[in-house]
């Protein structure tokens, strides 16, 4: 991922088998990265058995988010891809026994359809 794209928040994709390391201690015994995409500090990573967002907080990044949602309880998706003026894309998950959407944005489109895929495939060989 080049500085500019980086700074802009473009998601880029990221080595299932180098990250697997680091997330060695939070995966199930029998889960495996799929694909796994990051935005700036954000990753958004799809294992075999669900999604889970890390979220960096803070100035220095130590602070994180582990968000996991199970592919079961996805109960609808959308993607809203940037526009000429809105530089902006968005997804949101709806999530059963929840009422609002996790939200997330995406700055830029480079790989937003990408997500799309990643999250459709996932979601619908659940069902």
């Amino acid at each position: 991922m080049g500085l500019f794209s980086g700074l802009l928040g473009n998601a880029s994709t990221i080595d299932p088998a180098k990250l697997a390391n680091e997330l060695e201690p939070i995966l199930a015994a029998e889960e495996t990265i799929e694909v796994a995409f990051k935005v700036i500090r954000d990753q958004f990573i799809f294992t075999n058995a669900r999604l889970l967002l890390i979220d960096k907080q803070g100035l220095t990044g130590k602070k994180v988010e582990y968000l996991s949602i199970p592919y079961k309880a996805i109960t609808r998706f959308s993607v809203e891809t940037a526009g000429h003026f809105d530089l902006d894309a968005e997804l949101k998950v709806w999530v059963s026994g929840a009422s609002e959407p996790i939200e997330k944005t995406l700055r830029g489109a480079d790989n937003v359809s990408e997500i799309q895929k990643a999250l459709a495939t996932a979601v619908l060989s659940v069902r």
